[in-house]
């Protein structure tokens, strides 16, 4: 039985026991049932939001694991899809140096890694100016490894 049949019942029984709200416990059980059949309105409307939100959520999880799927599971552009090549493993990644670069015209700041710091100059992704490396600011970044503290301890 749900709540809202609940209180129909208790109403029609208030009913059937003749409680009048003419007296004073008469009109005090009506307000009562009155406020329970209000409560058993809301309820029932909070239980369907939360049917339509959790189809909302099922949908959005179900998009989410198909653009996972594509997103692991497509060839990767850096390695040609090999992820076992040996010039990309785990090891060698430790050997590499990035450096944090502002562009002067725009003031974006971009990180490379030493081979594209040694080519010379860049393009700026956000306004297309050409950064000469050797007159741009040119910082080192350390990246924390918390894998490595990890280890250590």
């Amino acid at each position: 039985m749900t709540t809202s049949e609940k209180v129909a019942y208790l109403k029609g029984l208030a009913e059937g026991m003749g409680i009048q709200e003419d007296g004073g416990q008469g009109k005090l059980f009506h307000v009562i049932i009155d406020i329970l059949e209000d409560l058993s309105l809301d309820l029932a409307d909070t239980k369907d939001a939360l049917v339509d939100l959790t189809d909302g959520v099922e949908e959005i999880n179900e998009d989410l694991a198909e653009l996972e799927n594509e997103f692991y599971e497509s060839p990767c552009s850096c390695c040609g899809g090999d992820d076992e090549d040996e010039e990309y493993d785990d090891e060698d990644e430790d050997d590499t140096v990035f450096y944090s670069v502002e562009c002067p015209g725009c003031g974006f700041k971009l990180t490379v890694d030493e081979d594209t710091l040694d080519a010379g100059s860049f393009e700026c992704p956000e306004c297309g100016e050409v950064i000469d490396f050797e007159n741009a600011a040119v910082e080192e970044v350390v990246f924390d490894d918390e894998d490595d503290e990890d280890e250590k301890d």
